[in-house]
């Protein structure tokens, strides 16, 4: 189990992960929530609730209906001793074909068995973690992401745990737990873009660089939409009106 603190372990930011990163990717802007006083950025379950009860639906994936294999994950949050809402992540296995030595939340594609995407979330964070199911309750949705090979969709769900959970990473999948604070996240010097590819189909790349390790890819464009919800910031960096 690791915790990813404020820095005042002395414990270097980012990981060894390997990122394939193309010639010619140039850095991006600025965190959005860059100009709020860091009194501002910080964050409890309550803060999460409120907001996303107060935001608009989430975006739902144009794949959606259209016969391919759904994938959830499960953004489990508890107030640690601090009351700094703080988000279970995992490190993936490094034996895993694919995405190995990733962060990433808890989750998976869906099986035969499952009822709906919620249920999908549930099960996955329980054969990963051990998450006892009946701790978590539901908060909301993020916006939901298509995956980069074009062939899934993924559900991002938040939910909210009374206390912080005794957990046990199953070896076949997951390598350790990780427990970030929301806030952390939000602190100078943490978050950073690139853009990737040429041009006309250029992307924007998230990072977290947290103690010892890098968050990236999905895991990272999820948590920036998480951090954009709580503040009340768009995409285009304006405020949000509620």
């Amino acid at each position: 189990m690791t915790r990813a603190g404020t820095g005042s372990t002395g414990a270097a930011r980012g990981g060894d992960q390997i990122i394939p990163r193309p010639p010619g990717a140039v850095v991006g802007g600025p965190p959005p929530w860059h100009t709020l006083d860091p009194t501002a950025r910080a964050i409890n379950v309550a803060r999460v609730r409120d907001a996303i009860g107060a935001a608009p639906p989430a975006r739902t994936s144009p794949l959606e209906g259209s016969g391919v294999r759904a994938s959830a994950v499960l953004a489990a949050l508890y107030d640690d001793a601090d009351g700094r809402a703080t988000v279970i992540l995992t490190r993936r296995a490094q034996h895993l074909r694919s995405h190995r030595g990733e962060v990433s939340f808890p989750g998976g594609g869906e099986e035969p068995n499952d009822t709906d995407a919620w249920a999908t979330a549930l099960r996955e964070a329980h054969e990963e973690v051990g998450l006892d199911p009946a701790l978590v309750t539901r908060i909301g949705e993020l916006d939901h992401m298509r995956t980069v090979t074009g062939r899934s969709y993924i559900v991002p769900f938040v939910a909210s745990l009374a206390t912080e959970p005794d957990l046990e990473p199953d070896p076949s999948e997951v390598e350790r737990i990780l427990h970030v604070p929301l806030d952390e996240l939000a602190a100078d010097g943490v978050y950073r873009e690139e853009h990737w590819g040429l041009p006309q189909l250029e992307r924007p790349i998230f990072f977290f660089e947290v103690e010892g390790d890098t968050i990236w890819g999905a895991t990272a464009a999820m948590l920036r939409n998480l951090l954009l919800v709580v503040f009340g910031i768009a995409e285009d960096g304006t405020t949000v009106a509620r």
